[in-house]
Parts: C-alpha cells; sequence; structure tokens
C-alpha cells in the first residue's frame, strides 16, 4: 500500500520534499530559513523546514541524515533516525550536529536531512516471568563476532 503523505506549507518559502531519483527511499527536506545558520564544531541545531505533515495512521516518518552531508562535511542526526508520529501536526524541524572540525553554514533552501515514510506495528505487551532461550542469550554489545 502506498500512504498518502499530506503536507502543508507554514510559510511560501518553504519547499515541498521530493524524491531526487526513481529508486529513492528517502525525500529530501529543505531547511527553510530567514538568515544562514552556522553549525560549529560539535555543535546541535534544530532547523525549520516551514512544513508540517499529516502521517497517515500505522505509519511513521524516519528522518535520516543525508549521505553526502555526513561523509563530505561531518553532518549528521544526534538523534538518527528521529521519528515523526502519525499524530504530530507541528512544523517539522531537523536537529542536526556538526561531527568535523570545521564550521558548517546551512543555507536557506538547503537540502538538509531525508525523510522516509514506514510501516509501523504496534507490539502487544505481555508481561512474563521468564524469557525464551537462545543460542547468544545475554551476550551484548559485539557478543556475535567482530
Amino acid at each position: 500500500m502506498q500512504p498518502t503523505l499530506q503536507i502543508k506549507k507554514l510559510t511560501d518559502r518553504a519547499a515541498l520534499p521530493s524524491y531526487q531519483s526513481e529508486g529513492a527511499a528517502g525525500m529530501d527536506l529543505c531547511a527553510c530559513l530567514d538568515s544562514n545558520i552556522t553549525l560549529a564544531p560539535g555543535a546541535i541545531s534544530l532547523i525549520p523546514t516551514g512544513l508540517a505533515v499529516a502521517i497517515p495512521s500505522g505509519f511513521e516518518g524516519q528522518v535520516r541524515a543525508r549521505s553526502g552531508l555526513a561523509t563530505k562535511h561531518g553532518i549528521g542526526l544526534p538523534n538518527a533516525p528521529g521519528t515523526i508520529d502519525c499524530d504530530y501536526r507541528g512544523e517539522l524541524r531537523v536537529a542536526l550536529i556538526n561531527l568535523s572540525r570545521e564550521p558548517f553554514e546551512i543555507t536557506h533552501g538547503m537540502r538538509i536531512a531525508q525523510l522516509v515514510i514506514s510501516p509501523v506495528a504496534h507490539a502487544t505487551i505481555t508481561e512474563v516471568s521468564e524469557l525464551s532461550a537462545t543460542v547468544r542469550g545475554a551476550g551484548g554489545f559485539g557478543s556475535t563476532g567482530h
């Protein structure tokens, strides 16, 4: 099933998200700024998009880093992937972090992140006194190999 994403521009300056290729999983989100933002090394900033969305029930929006910004400039998302719940109707803002050693300038209209619409399953919660055994057991980080 292909969901319909309703989008409301909160300002005429906002850019609608768009898929950049036929096979793209995510649509690019653009910064909607009155003035440029310089993201200092190690800094986190919440970047407005000028958009609000209505994600259909049974789906979520996953906000993910753009690979070019991450690999070329060290710009990522501190909460990757960020989740947009289907009942949220406020402005879509993207938390960006500068993991590089150089300041990075964010400009109006810059593609800053991707939005992927994904199905959501709600689990039934059952409290138990014991969990089923597995070969891995309680082995944590790195317990299954290199």
